[in-house]
């Protein structure tokens, strides 16, 4: 924990950006894994899409190399590439530890030691960025302790169904109304591995996630807190045929949205966006405020200023 202090000392002191962000109170990031646009081009999406047609979008923003799940969604949840964050591998190994540098909710709570947050995954291995102290939950198909659980084949094997996720997040977003939350949906990740990246199997999968996904905007309706709350949405990755991981298109081509309060409403995005760009647009939303080493930068073209 030591080696990430200077590090926090360097955000608390760092100044504001110069342009004010939107009187947001709650933010929710929440990632499809392995949602390659051109494929959700082609599914039944209609709550992804309508969210995007109502929001802020851009179809071409892209990932970091390795286009990986772990390594890329250490960088869309600290701002800053592989090269700073050193997670290189992807699965869960926890004689491998913690992130070593601060997430969007070390950030936030150094600045508000109570804020709400909170984690639901599909994946055990989001485990590793889970530094201590940050979270009022991790849900990996249920709350979970903060002791590291063993690395055996079937955890790593076991991935929790989007349906399952997002009907757990939902509950708990309905009673205590998180400041910071990241959701993740793995089905369309697991069906690409399974059948292959544009698969039917995929796109059913893709079809089945935007159900769940719909369930978390409900969820924010339902706690009154929709008005106040912006929406960054986005994927760790793309893929072809049956993987990914290279630096090419097809992998490295992601979506990113941005919906709700505040948000630049029937915008298409011109400017380039990166997967470390949505820490940043989070803490800016926040009003946490901006490492200088922070290799993201806020995508404020998407909102009202």
């Amino acid at each position: 924990m030591n080696r990430i202090l200077p590090f926090f000392v360097v955000m608390w002191v760092w100044p504001s950006l110069g342009w004010g962000a939107p009187a947001v109170e709650h933010v929710i990031i929440v990632s499809i894994d392995g949602a390659k646009p051109s494929v959700v081009a082609e599914s039944e999406m209609p709550v992804l899409k309508k969210l995007a047609a109502e929001g802020a979008v851009t179809w071409q923003a892209r990932t970091i190399f390795p286009s990986l799940t772990l390594p890329s969604h250490t960088s869309m949840l600290t701002g800053v590439g592989p090269d700073k964050h050193k997670i290189l591998w992807n699965g869960y190994t926890p004689i491998k530890g913690l992130v070593k540098l601060p997430t969007v909710f070390s950030a936030l709570r150094a600045v508000e030691p109570e804020a709400v947050t909170a984690m639901f995954v599909g994946k055990v291995k989001f485990r590793h960025l889970w530094l201590p102290g940050t979270l009022s939950v991790f849900d990996f198909g249920g709350p979970q302790g903060e002791s590291a659980v063993a690395a055996a084949p079937d955890v790593e094997k076991n991935k929790i169904p989007s349906q399952t996720v997002a009907s757990n997040a939902a509950a708990w977003i309905k009673v205590h109304k998180p400041k910071l939350a990241f959701v993740h949906f793995t089905d369309p990740d697991s069906a690409g591995h399974a059948s292959g990246w544009g698969s039917p199997e995929q796109k059913e999968a893709l079809k089945v996630t935007d159900q769940a996904l719909g369930q978390i905007v409900r969820a924010l309706r339902e706690a009154g807190i929709a008005e106040t709350s912006a929406v960054l949405i986005s994927a760790d990755h793309g893929g072809h045929d049956k993987g990914h991981g290279l630096d090419i298109p097809d992998d490295m081509i992601i979506p990113w949205v941005a919906w709700g309060c505040g948000v630049r409403k029937g915008s298409v995005l011109t400017a380039p966006v990166n997967t470390c760009d949505t820490a940043a647009t989070a803490l800016w939303l926040l009003g946490v405020p901006l490492a200088p080493e922070l290799d993201g930068k806020p995508v404020v073209s998407a909102f009202l200023q």
